[in-house]
């Protein structure tokens, strides 16, 4: 199947054929459609799985196709869980918006104000934003939401996970009751599901793949070792296999500063992205990563959904989440559009508990090897790393919304997005 059916205008098929594509993934062959169609929603789609432009392209089409609106104001809002999303999604829209009369804006904190107020000021039709600055700026008057006719939430269980459940619902009054709606989730959660009816008008609901699956195109594998020698086990796979290109997850900001330390010091060029980084260390990290002049970047789960690397060839977890859906996410960014990949997860005694919640989750059982020099303690204790912390992790709603009550001056860096690891 081609663009051609899909009933897309001139313009966008022009700009999908630029792109490179030509054969529709299965999200934008039903989500498409459905849009074009003035239908609401719900959709369930994988990472890799061409979703961005599922929403994007049909947005467009209805943009470029109803050019008579009376106010030069903000005619659609994609709201975005990181900055790293925003600016992804925003990139899609400059793409395919490219021979479009369209303008387009991405604002998050992190970064100054005042040049994104400006561009607001000078008139957009599509607005890509994250929670915080995008209801700071509203506060200050910079920017309305009265006059929007599309609403996508995208990433809604990751916005959810890191608590901005009560800046969506602060952001849908600010809009008109009559628009349409799209949202995006990997998963459909109970959570997912009472937000969805609290905005969604008898959305159509489409499901690619089934639920917290993992991508058949990764080949996923377990190296158990000792807690004390994962740096040196990490450090031998990349140097031995010559690896390029190389994603790498810890489960907090210091360790992935520390880790990245050591394997500058073994002669491996790395970088680190969290939250701690600001937006401009957080840029050239990831380009340094994309252009090749950095082997190995270091990530946190913030970036877990918000980079787009493509044809990513390894993604390795130096440690387990404790949640056991991130791990879909975190090998999400490998095997992307059908090309192969590969995820390894290095495993010590005390993640035990997080292997097997997340064997149950994608309900498979991963192939376990030790490596001679590398083998795991026998005499450690299996038990978790943090007592309490169970497999799923409850919404933390509302901290995220003080995140709007404070200046525009940095609102990601405060809002409880930022906090997380």
């Amino acid at each position: 199947m081609s663009f051609e059916p899909l009933g897309l205008s001139a313009p966008l098929l022009k700009a999908v054929q630029k792109q490179g594509y030509t054969t529709p993934s299965p999200i934008q062959q039903k989500a498409i459609p459905a849009i074009l169609e003035g239908n609401d929603v719900l959709a369930s789609a994988q990472t890799g799985t061409g979703k961005t432009a599922s929403f994007t392209l049909p947005l467009l089409h209805f943009l470029s196709e109803n050019t008579n609106s009376k106010f030069k104001s903000i005619r659609a809002l994609i709201l975005t869980p990181t900055r790293e999303l925003a600016a992804q999604v925003y990139a899609n829209v400059k793409a395919y918006s490219e021979f479009l009369n369209l303008k387009s804006a991405v604002i998050f904190g992190g970064v100054n104000q005042k040049p994104q107020a400006a561009t607001i000021r000078n008139g957009v039709d599509v607005l890509v934003a994250t929670p915080g600055r995008l209801l700071d700026l509203q506060n200050q008057g910079l920017l309305s939401l009265k006059h929007i006719e599309f609403f996508i939430l995208d990433e809604a269980d990751r916005m959810l996970d890191m608590g901005f459940l009560r800046d969506i619902e602060r952001v849908i009054k600010l809009m008109p009751s009559k628009r349409q709606n799209l949202m995006f989730s990997a998963t459909y959660s109970k959570s997912i599901k009472t937000l969805a009816k609290s905005f969604l008008n008898a959305p159509v609901q489409i499901e690619v793949t089934p639920e917290n699956t993992t991508v058949e195109a990764i080949n996923q594998s377990v190296y158990r070792v000792a807690k004390g020698l994962k740096t040196g086990l990490i450090i031998k796979l990349i140097s031995e296999g010559n690896w390029k290109q190389v994603l790498v997850f810890t489960r907090t900001k210091h360790g992935a500063n520390r880790l990245c330390e050591k394997m500058v010091k073994a002669g491996i060029t790395a970088a680190a992205i969290h939250g701690n980084k600001s937006q401009g260390a957080r840029v050239r990290a990831l380009s340094g990563f994309k252009n090749g002049t950095v082997r190995v970047l270091v990530a946190t789960d913030i970036a877990a959904r918000g980079l787009d690397i493509p044809l990513l060839p390894h993604v390795i977890n130096y440690e387990l989440p404790n949640v056991s859906e991130d791990y879909v996410h975190r090998i999400g960014r490998t095997g992307r559009a059908g090309a192969k990949g590969e995820a390894l997860s290095l495993v010590c005694a005390e993640e035990t508990s997080y292997l097997t919640a997340i064997e149950k989750l994608i309900d498979m059982k991963l192939p376990v090897s030790i490596i001679e020099g590398f083998e795991p303690d026998p005499n450690a204790s299996t038990a978790p790393i943090k007592q309490g912390q169970g497999r799923q992790r409850k919404p933390r709603q509302g901290n995220a919304s003080n995140s709007s009550r404070n200046s525009g001056r940095n609102s990601s860096k405060k809002s409880n997005a930022s906090r997380r690891r």
